[in-house]
């Protein structure tokens, strides 16, 4: 059964919006996603607290306000092609689905990758497409995108990712060398040779595995709540 609608209305008002999620289609797409056809049935109860969940094959679906938080970093405006990295229980998507026109999403992980599908067809997302495969080398045959969210910790910015965003593109991701710690960067492609980065917030999450990001799960990854920066850099 269903979570009423006046019970996503008081979550997204007191976790989401109360703590600076301004975008009003992001919190409206939340209020509409029922977060608990996301999650194992074991876990439903707990589908409206503000933490992430475990979801299976080591994995979590990440903290609501995280994804309110990345969503809104992408600056959408509606409509919009969007690649997603890191499907796990297709949470994310399905709320990018509610503002993008099309969601691609890929998943490392096989059983996750069914879970996802049904989850997202238990929703009613049919505009999100679920794919098998190495998220860190994107979806090159659907390229380019307007946006791309990746949902896992990545050493660097994979380049594969950065050439599959459209100019004026952008791209969240959290990037870190050490994996106690990540910033949020958002790269956006300013031509077909150039790209800014700006640093969003310090995060923490699971490592991005694949041929351009970790080679192997790093033990003691948490996510955890970002702290906003208000910083600039411009990197290569």
């Amino acid at each position: 059964m269903l979570a009423p609608q006046r019970e996503r209305d008081a979550f997204v008002q007191r976790q989401i919006e109360a703590r600076g999620i301004r975008d009003r289609r992001v919190l409206d797409a939340m209020r509409s996603v029922p977060r608990e056809l996301f999650v194992p049935e074991d876990q439903r109860a707990h589908a409206y607290e503000d933490h992430p969940l475990p979801i299976g094959a080591g994995q979590t679906i990440s903290q609501p306000y995280i994804v309110g938080f990345m969503i809104e970093a992408l600056g959408l405006r509606g409509g919009e092609k969007v690649l997603e990295v890191g499907a796990g229980s297709g949470y994310a998507a399905a709320v990018l689905s509610k503002i993008a026109g099309e969601v691609f999403t890929i998943e490392r992980i096989g059983a996750l990758v069914r879970f996802a599908t049904d989850n997202l067809a238990a929703a009613g997302c049919s505009n999100v497409h679920v794919r098998h495969g190495d998220g860190t080398q994107g979806w090159a045959t659907e390229a380019p995108f307007d946006a791309i969210l990746v949902s896992a910790g990545a050493p660097d910015v994979p380049p594969s990712l950065m050439h599959q965003l459209k100019v004026g593109g952008r791209l969240v991701i959290p990037v870190g060398k050490d994996p106690s710690t990540q910033e949020l960067v958002r790269v956006t492609r300013t031509s077909d040779g150039d790209w800014s980065y700006e640093d969003v917030a310090g995060v923490r999450f699971v490592p991005l595995i694949g041929k351009e990001g970790w080679e192997d799960e790093v033990d003691g990854w948490q996510e955890r709540a970002p702290r906003t920066r208000t910083r600039r850099s411009a990197k290569p």
